[in-house]
């Protein structure tokens, strides 16, 4: 089934009742999307110019890499977006939603990021404005995907606006696993604080990286496990693997 054919099944289907939506999760063919995944990356005043552009030259490098590219071929594509957050109303969108499904649609997408141009250098870490925009953003997507994952990247805590809990209660965060991609070495430890106040869902895990040098080796790794874990839920839901819920990978 065609990506098109697919988006013109789902917008007759959501005048359906929500029972039988629930039932055809279940039928859906192998071609079904997979994923469709959304990474926040960090822009608060803690990350330098060059911090942020190894932030943005790591995401891009991480989707270039022939290992993510034959994942998300193997899976049949997903839907991806990327943005940029800080303050309260500080989120800035680099990538608007794409569907990935092949190494030219990727190159294209990792070109968009790298023209993308900093919104704030200013402002604070509004970690639950940041997963809130994340989650309204999410229901943007044009197809309905059996996963929708939000991938939160940051190098601290929040330390401003609501917490990341408050935001779980007032966004619509219902079938939303949240991962994130935690940058050691400030204080608080931010590592600890993503494991125990931000990841979310079956599932859901934190990998680290050593540094922002570390950014583009660490997205790689966690870019491979979450389109892993959606070609066994793309087969079929009941083979997902159980991962365990809070996960620190060190290398």
């Amino acid at each position: 089934m065609t990506r098109l054919l697919r988006l013109s099944v789902w917008r007759k289907a959501l005048a359906l009742p929500v029972s039988f939506l629930l039932s055809m999760m279940y039928l859906l063919p192998a071609s079904a999307c997979p994923l469709a995944l959304v990474i926040a990356m960090d822009g608060s005043s803690s990350v330098n110019s060059e911090e942020h552009e190894m932030q943005v030259a790591g995401l891009a490098e991480a989707l270039r890499d022939d290992d993510v590219v034959e994942a998300i071929q193997a899976v049949g594509g997903i839907w991806f977006s990327s943005f940029e957050w800080s303050g309260r109303s500080q989120q800035s969108i680099q990538v608007g939603w794409r569907f990935l499904e092949d190494r030219e649609g990727i190159e294209k997408a990792a070109e968009r990021l790298q023209r993308s141009v900093r919104g704030f250098t200013q402002y604070p870490t509004a970690l639950g404005y940041a997963l809130g925009f994340a989650a309204v953003h999410l229901k943007q997507v044009p197809e309905f995907c059996v996963r929708q994952v939000i991938d939160v990247a940051g190098d601290g805590i929040n330390n401003e606006g609501f917490s990341p809990q408050i935001a779980y209660g007032a966004f619509p965060f219902q079938d939303v696993t949240v991962n994130a991609l935690a940058i050691a070495g400030a204080k608080p430890d931010p590592v600890h604080y993503y494991q125990n106040e931000v990841i979310r869902g079956p599932g859901s895990f934190v990998e680290v990286a050593q540094g922002f040098q570390d950014y583009a080796a660490a997205m790689k790794r966690k870019l491979l496990r979450e389109v892993g874990t959606s070609y066994s839920v793309n087969l079929d839901p009941a083979l997902a693997p159980a991962m365990p819920k809070m996960t620190t990978l060190e290398y």
